[in-house]
């Protein structure tokens, strides 16, 4: 397995990384150290790889770029992670955002709409020892709900709003009766299927017949 320790030759390119890095205002030390052991050279084509470790971005084909160090560092900062967080990213892309997220958090769920750059990512994600991601093929405005709720969710591509299925939560309710009153406590997120029947949805058959 390849990976981003020390013994490899791109060690003195990563160090020049960090400092730009912390130039531009990085200061988060986890962030940093992401960025320290993660070997952005697995995650950019051979042809490119000279670049690896500059500060831009870069095409990684299907007419899609792996992001400006310095623009990654910026969000993953802001998700202010723990490393006990299950994360959503939309837009895998090369995969290197995932494999700095899984140095963040507990676990990554990555989905990418292009089926060649999914496989492109696993295959650089597993040599670079990035085990804790998962990468699934389908609309990222859509969320991932098998493995909802998340702690964080990372876009990585421009919308023109935020795509409310990426916000939209369900949370798990305590109600206890007190006299002749109901009292409701919220308990925390929640992912449930639907209620169907008089007093919950209708059938989805139920609902197509009254539009």
């Amino acid at each position: 397995m390849e990976s981003g320790g020390l013994s490899d030759s791109y060690g003195g390119y990563r160090a020049q990384l960090l400092e730009r890095l912390r130039s531009n205002g990085t200061t988060d030390m986890a962030v940093l150290r992401a960025f320290a052991e993660t070997p952005r050279h697995l995650f950019v084509p051979e042809a490119f790889r000279n670049r690896a470790y500059d500060d831009v971005s870069l095409p990684i084909g299907n007419g899609q770029t792996i992001s400006q160090p310095s623009t990654q560092a910026r969000y993953l900062e802001a998700l202010q992670l723990e490393g006990r967080e299950r994360v959503l990213e939309v837009g895998t892309g090369s995969g290197y955002q995932a494999a700095l997220l899984c140095k963040l958090a507990d676990e990554v769920v990555s989905v990418e709409r292009v089926p060649e750059l999914a496989e492109q990512a696993r295959s650089a994600l597993a040599r670079a020892g990035a085990k804790e991601v998962t990468v699934v093929v389908g609309d990222g405005t859509l969320g991932w709900a098998p493995r909802a709720p998340y702690e964080g969710i990372v876009v990585a591509a421009a919308s023109p709003e935020v795509p409310q299925p990426l916000v939209r939560s369900q949370e798990l309710y305590r109600v206890r009766r007190e006299g002749d009153d109901l009292v409701e406590e919220v308990l925390g997120p929640a992912q449930f299927v639907r209620l169907v029947g008089r007093h919950g949805f209708p059938a989805e058959s139920d609902a197509e017949a009254q539009c």
